[in-house]
C-alpha cells in the first residue's frame, strides 16, 4: 500500500457514527460534501448509502479516494465499532490507508468554524454518570488537543474549568456531555465559558482534520487503525473476547 502525502489536496472519504448521529463526507479540492442524519441504531443501514451519495455528488469513484477517515472514538461503544469496522473494510477494498480522528476533536473543530472558538471543551455523554472530554485550542486554523482526552464524572470537568491556569481564556463548551449533565455542569459562575446546545459530531469535521493528518503523513494501515474507547473495562473485555476466539 502506497500513498502520496504531498501538499496537494487529497480526496478523503470520512464517516462518523460514534453517537446517535450518522454521517459521511467527502473532501475534494476545497470542498467537503456531507450527508448527516440523526439515526439512532440505524448506522449500519444508513452509512453505506451516505458514502455512495457523497461520492456520486462529487462524481468520484471509490477507487479514486486517497484515504478513509473515521471517528475513532470516544463515543457509544457500538457506534465506534461500526465506524472502525466500516472504515477498515472500505480501505482494504481499495488498498488505501486510514485516518483515525478523535470524535471530540471533530466537535472542537466544528465550534471553531461555526462559533469562531479558539479554545473548546468538547464533552460527550459516556453514560454511567460520566463524560468523555478534552481541551482543544486553535493552531494554524485547526483545533489541536491540549493534554489528554479522558473519562470522568462531570464534577471533574467542572473543577477543571475552575482551576484552569488559563482561567481568563474564553472557552466554548459543546457536546452531549454538557447537555446530559446540565445540572452538574452549571456555568453561571463561569462567564468565560459559552455553552452551545445540541451539538453532535459530524463527518464534515472528521474530513477537515483528516486532510491535515494526511498531509502530515499520519495515515495508517487497517491493522493499525484502532478505536479509542477511553474506558479500560471495555477495552479489556474486547481484548479478552479476541483472545478467546
Amino acid at each position: 500500500m502506497t500513498h502520496d502525502n504531498s501538499n496537494k489536496a487529497p480526496i478523503i472519504l470520512a464517516i462518523e457514527t460514534a453517537t446517535e448521529a450518522c454521517s459521511a463526507a467527502l473532501a475534494i479540492g476545497d470542498k467537503i460534501i456531507t450527508r448527516f442524519e440523526i439515526a439512532p441504531r440505524e448506522h449500519t443501514k444508513r452509512i453505506f448509502n451516505m458514502m455512495d451519495d457523497v461520492l456520486a455528488q462529487a462524481g468520484v469513484k471509490l477507487a479514486q479516494v486517497d484515504a478513509v477517515a473515521f471517528s475513532r472514538g470516544p463515543g457509544a461503544f457500538t457506534g465506534v465499532r461500526i465506524a472502525t469496522g466500516v472504515a477498515q473494510g472500505v480501505a482494504l477494498s481499495i488498498d488505501k490507508p486510514l485516518l483515525p480522528i478523535s470524535t471530540l476533536a471533530a466537535i472542537a473543530q466544528q465550534m471553531q468554524e461555526e462559533q469562531g472558538a479558539e479554545h473548546c471543551l468538547p464533552a460527550l455523554d459516556a453514560r454511567m454518570g460520566e463524560v468523555y472530554w478534552g481541551t482543544y485550542s486553535i493552531k494554524n486554523g485547526l483545533m489541536v488537543l491540549k493534554g489528554i482526552e479522558t473519562v470522568n464524572i462531570p464534577d471533574v470537568l467542572q473543577l477543571a474549568i475552575l482551576l484552569s491556569p488559563e482561567a481568563r481564556i474564553e472557552w466554548v463548551a459543546a457536546g452531549s456531555g454538557w447537555d446530559a449533565y446540565e445540572q452538574q455542569l452549571t456555568l453561571d459562575h463561569s462567564s468565560n465559558v459559552k455553552k452551545i446546545d445540541n451539538i453532535l459530531p459530524s463527518a464534515h469535521y472528521i474530513a477537515r482534520l483528516a486532510i491535515r493528518d494526511y498531509q502530515e503523513g499520519k495515515a495508517v494501515s487497517a491493522e493499525q487503525a484502532q478505536p479509542i474507547y477511553l474506558r479500560d473495562k471495555i477495552a479489556q473485555t474486547i481484548a479478552e473476547r479476541s483472545a478467546s476466539k
